[in-house]
């Protein structure tokens, strides 16, 4: 396969992984963001043995053990947007994280979870109050 076929290909993934919130870069910007979008969003994301919400949960829980709370976030606002998780199960995420990394990392991205649940039933409010388009 081409490369230009693997960017296009990675760039379509990143953008439904993260509910069209983050778009790749343009292509050549930076060598970094074109070997994340061909190898990480084209070859791995893609890979059919697990689905998205599964990647998904994987990450989480790497994310959250590390103490990556600005990553955690992006990924907890995907997770709800694309509903992989529910809100109730995005916060067993956090119990999990805190018996098996330990209370202070969950502690660290418990909040950043309730103001995306928060953020979340708030858009989901405002979309029922919207019109149908024809």
């Amino acid at each position: 396969m081409a490369k230009d076929d693997r960017y296009e290909r990675g760039a379509a993934m990143l953008e439904k992984v993260y509910a069209g919130d983050v778009k790749a870069p343009p292509k050549g910007a930076m060598d970094f963001s074109d070997l994340m979008v061909e190898n990480l969003f084209a070859e791995v994301w893609t890979r059919e043995a697990l689905s998205i919400r599964d990647r998904r949960l994987i990450l989480l829980g790497v994310i959250g053990a590390l103490g990556e709370k600005d990553t955690f976030a992006i990924q907890a606002k995907a997770t709800l947007k694309n509903e992989e998780l529910t809100p109730e199960q995005l916060r067993e995420v956090v119990i999990m994280l805190a018996n098996y990394a330990g209370y202070p990392r969950a502690a660290g991205v418990l909040g950043i979870v309730e103001q995306q649940i928060a953020a979340h039933g708030k858009a989901k409010e405002k979309e029922k109050g919207k019109p149908k388009p024809e």
